[in-house]
């Protein structure tokens, strides 16, 4: 059975480009929502509809935790068993992000043990997901086959970038970021 987020807590990881989006439904949703980045400022945060705290914090008052960060060795398990003792037993936790940041042991030993009530999953240490891997036989963790991002526009957006991105290489212009 569901439950409502209105008047819910939702604990942002990464309020970068998708992490500011997720906090505008949040807040659209009537949820309060609270953000931890490294180096973001309280400022930063506010500007984004959201109010900063430390990622301890976010852990122990969040509802629903959702994972917006790029990936780097630095932030490798991230999330880890200090980390998922610290959540509500009633919170959830989603990563959309990239899989490595979260301790996948620690995870699906927080979820057989009910420390956490579920966890929603669309990126994975290994993918695809092999048939005989754990997170496949926890009831409380919904898994997705990592593609959040497929849209036509997503596309239209990445393919025209990389476009870009060779025209500039091949003409020796400074190379764009690419999204």
């Amino acid at each position: 059975m569901g439950c409502d987020v209105r008047g819910k807590t939702l604990g942002i990881i990464g309020l970068g480009r998708m992490g500011t989006q997720v906090a505008h439904i949040g807040k659209a949703f009537g949820m309060n929502v609270i953000a931890w980045s490294r180096n973001m400022s309280d400022e930063q945060a506010h500007e984004q509809g959201a109010t900063r705290v430390e990622k301890e914090e976010l852990f122990k008052q969040a509802d629903i935790i959702s994972i917006h960060m790029k990936y780097s060795p630095a932030i490798k398990h991230l999330i880890g068993k200090d980390e998922l003792s610290l959540m509500k037993k009633t919170a959830y936790l989603i990563n959309t992000s990239r899989a490595p940041i979260i301790d996948t042991d620690a995870l699906i030993k927080a979820l057989r043990a009910e420390e956490i009530a579920g966890a929603g999953l669309d990126v994975y240490d290994i993918e695809p997901l092999p048939v005989e891997h754990p997170l496949r036989t926890t009831p409380n963790c919904i898994l997705t086959p990592h593609v959040g991002y497929v849209t036509k526009e997503t596309y239209e957006v990445f393919y025209g970038e990389t476009v870009e991105a060779v025209r500039a290489f091949l003409e020796g212009a400074e190379l764009p970021t690419l999204s």
